[in-house]
């Protein structure tokens, strides 16, 4: 399946029921594990945080990633690394200041949900859940519901 645009240049979607196809994995699989590993760089994620956020693959699965051996990665992969760049995306909305936009998951949050830990915190003791409801509270941050 070719990845298609439509006539003014935008991506067309992939349909929800060709997201688990392994040939649409497999073409997605190198762009997202790039832009993972330059978002974690500009949060100045350790090894174990990335591995954490990636639902901790292996240390060497995850070191071949780094050195650009990525194959193709599961759907659960994708998904929490598709939540990882909409949360980046909603951090640089609500803090314009790309420093602090970085620097917030880190950062003591006074948030309910995060019981006065960082939202990092949160992320890697909640897994794919917490990816999804970090992304949702930003979501509705930026769309001003909160």
């Amino acid at each position: 399946m070719e990845i298609r645009t439509d006539r003014v240049g935008r991506l067309t979607p992939v349909l929800p029921e060709r997201r688990r196809d392994p040939e649409v994995r497999r073409k997605f699989s190198s762009p997202a594990m790039r832009t993972f590993l330059s978002i974690a760089g500009a949060w100045g994620l350790t090894v174990d945080e990335q591995r954490g956020l990636l639902g901790w693959p292996a240390p060497s699965t995850f070191f071949k990633y780094k050195s650009g051996q990525i194959g193709t990665l599961s759907y659960d992969t994708l998904m929490r690394i598709s939540l990882i760049l909409g949360i980046y995306k909603a951090l640089h909305i609500l803090f314009p200041e790309a420093s602090l936009a970085d620097a917030w998951l880190k950062l003591p949050n006074s948030n309910p949900m995060f019981a006065g830990k960082p939202a990092m915190s949160f992320l890697l003791e909640n897994g794919m859940d917490g990816l999804y409801q970090l992304r949702r509270l930003l979501d509705a941050r930026c769309g001003g519901e909160y």
